[in-house]
């Protein structure tokens, strides 16, 4: 195995996805190939601490945590990452991977589940998608959309509706700071939007904690 450069390990409340209020073992490595404007996690860009692949692996399998959410960043450009996964999950680990979806998730062992974030236009990264991704969601993948204001909110209707034939879970989460939650609920209540509001729970219970949520 080799090494991933990791930004934090830590032990929380899973915050987001239909997985939202349980308790979960975060990996955050360290390193994105994108920067969004609402970008909560910008300490993740560079700085981070190098572990051996089998030791990282050793150590997560130490909690008696069931749930594993590997996120970012984006986890999935620190290739020796996928072993982890599949150690993971060979160890009784369910697996999630908050990926971008600009990187291509074919080799993802397919147990384990892709939370994705289509960047919509007003994060400043739309059109980073890779849409041969589209053909290796599976019906318990989600897929997410940070909405910043009601140019996002059309934009993520219209591309959601590609993504009805995998019967995948949709979420659709305002953006930090740009939009009121309350404002995205009353447009998905008057459209009849087929999607779960995404709020991140755990910035409710911890207001004021940036890291190690």
């Amino acid at each position: 195995m080799g090494r991933l450069k990791v930004s934090e390990i830590f032990k929380s409340i899973q915050g987001e996805s239909s997985y939202a209020g349980k308790p979960c073992i975060f990996i955050r490595l360290a390193g994105c190939n994108l920067r969004c404007n609402f970008c909560d996690t910008r300490y993740a860009y560079e700085k981070g601490v190098y572990f051996a692949a089998d030791a990282l692996l050793k150590k997560v399998l130490k909690y008696k945590t069931g749930l594993v959410c590997i996120t970012g960043g984006e986890p999935l450009i620190q290739k020796d990452i996928f072993r982890v996964i599949d150690g993971l999950i060979r160890g009784g680990k369910k697996v999630l991977i908050e990926t971008n979806g600009s990187v291509c998730i074919k080799d993802v062992n397919k147990k384990a589940i892709i939370i994705m974030d289509i960047k919509c236009p007003l994060s400043g990264q739309s059109g980073s998608f890779l849409v041969k991704n589209l053909k290796h969601i599976k019906s318990k993948d989600e897929i997410k959309f940070v909405i910043s204001g009601r140019k996002d909110y059309l934009w993520a209707k219209r591309t959601a509706e590609r993504f009805k034939g995998k019967k995948c879970g949709i979420l659709f989460s305002p953006a930090r700071g740009f939009l009121k939650a309350s404002d995205l609920a009353d447009w998905m209540l008057d459209d009849d939007l087929n999607a779960r509001l995404n709020i991140q729970l755990h910035k409710v219970i911890w207001p004021g904690r940036n890291r190690g949520i």
